[in-house]
């Protein structure tokens, strides 16, 4: 089982600290045959304790914007401002990434929202070409005369002052199956060096759809950002159902993150999992993943108790690169952290933990396997809850916090 330090338990609405990495708890992974070093999609056996190591940084946490209500994604723009979504049907722009910045809302109708249990105003990706078509992309929980509709994704405009933003593909991609009551609503937008956006979804709690190739939940679906069709090169692009062209992997559970690798363009998602098994996943091209709370369609309802990876009922499914054991951590959004300044925590998958209330950070394997899971003591329950995790332009992470009440805070991660 996977043990890591223990949290403080406080959150600190406003806060800087510095910590050595002697303090960031670090833990080590074996590779035993059965954890996921060794292939498997099992827990990673950790050891806790370790002593410090040269060239690990210290690290600083300052809070960036706080009055926030579940801030569920943030998207840097080539001025240096940053867009916030908040889960209730806020956009926020912050007039940097940096201690103290202002926050200002921006006007847009979010009349339509479904903002109930996980759904809302969720993931957020800033266009490439942003400096010429000041477009972003949310992906949001959608009703019609009061009655759930889909999960989608909206292209936005903004408007030059900032001040408001207005839909200029509604839905850039519909029929994202929703649940009424907003379980697992998934819903993370990434833009992938090609250009194309990757979306992690969730399967809706619907036991049939994370293996039904004609629908969108329980999926990574990989689309172009103009047309909102199938990405170049996407692994089902010549079939006849128009939803499974847009399918990058499938098998999920509800994949709240997905991050880019910088040196390799290889996929990862964090995703929960039930009581057991949140997982980290490297995401192969029309690869199973391995979800079926429906058990092959032999059960009805939403049966729990299977593993997050059936490798029993798919023996071909892609294992996890990390799973958590129980119990799980809720892991969250995810950002890989680059550049030299992060000394040998350049490369590592940051990943925020809900329910852990702390940041992971993982270091990869040669084989893209999780192999070695580092805590930040200074980011070890001294929050609370962290939901998204984003690398920004100048290689400091930005880190929201997601415990309601409207008092939640963007954090700014950096070594120093």
């Amino acid at each position: 089982m996977i043990r890591m330090g223990t949290g403080r338990g406080a959150v600190r609405r406003s806060v800087t600290a510095t910590v050595l990495a002697a303090a960031l708890g670090l833990a080590a992974c074996s590779a035993d045959p059965g954890s996921v070093a060794g292939g498997g999609a099992g827990e990673a056996p950790l050891t806790e304790g370790t002593p410090d190591r040269p060239g690990s940084p210290q690290l600083r946490v300052t809070t960036v914007a706080g009055g926030l209500d579940h801030p569920w994604d943030v998207g840097f723009l080539p001025d240096g401002r940053v867009l916030v979504t908040e889960r209730d049907g806020r956009i926020s722009l912050l007039a940097g990434p940096t201690e103290g910045a202002t926050a200002t809302p921006v006007e847009a109708d979010l009349g339509d929202l479904l903002a109930r249990g996980e759904g809302g105003l969720l993931g957020l990706a800033v266009h490439p070409d942003f400096a010429t078509n000041r477009r972003f992309v949310t992906c949001q929980t959608h009703v019609e005369n009061g009655e759930p509709v889909d999960v989608r994704l909206v292209t936005w405009e903004l408007a030059p002052d900032g001040g408001s933003a207005r839909r200029v593909a509604d839905p850039l991609v519909g029929a994202i199956p929703v649940n009424p009551s907003g379980r697992h609503s998934g819903c993370r937008p990434t833009v992938a060096p090609d250009g194309a956006l990757v979306v992690g979804t969730g399967d809706a709690a619907d036991g049939s759809t994370p293996q039904d190739l004609t629908s969108l939940g329980g999926k990574t679906l990989r689309v172009d950002l103009a047309t909102g069709g199938p990405a170049p090169g996407n692994p089902f692009a010549g079939a006849p159902d128009p939803a499974q062209r847009l399918i990058w992997t499938y098998g999920h559970r509800n994949v709240q993150g997905v991050a880019v690798q910088p040196d390799t363009g290889q996929l990862y998602s964090a995703e929960h999992g039930p009581d057991v098994d949140d997982e980290v996943n490297r995401l192969r091209p029309g690869g199973n993943h391995g979800w079926d709370p429906a058990q092959g369609g032999t059960v009805g309802g939403y049966d729990e108790s299977v593993p997050m990876t059936d490798l029993q009922r798919y023996p071909d499914a892609v294992p996890a690169a990390w799973s958590s054991g129980r119990p799980p951590e809720a892991i969250s959004g995810g950002a890989f952290v680059s550049g030299p300044q992060w000394g040998d925590l350049d490369g590592v998958l940051a990943v925020a933990a809900l329910r852990g209330s702390k940041l992971l950070l993982m270091t990869i394997g040669p084989a893209g396997g999780v192999t070695e899971v580092r805590v930040p003591e200074v980011l070890d329950g001294e929050f609370g809850r962290l939901r998204a995790v984003r690398s920004a332009p100048d290689g400091a992470l930005l880190v929201t916090t997601d415990n309601g009440g409207g008092d939640d805070v963007v954090l700014r991660v950096e070594p120093v």
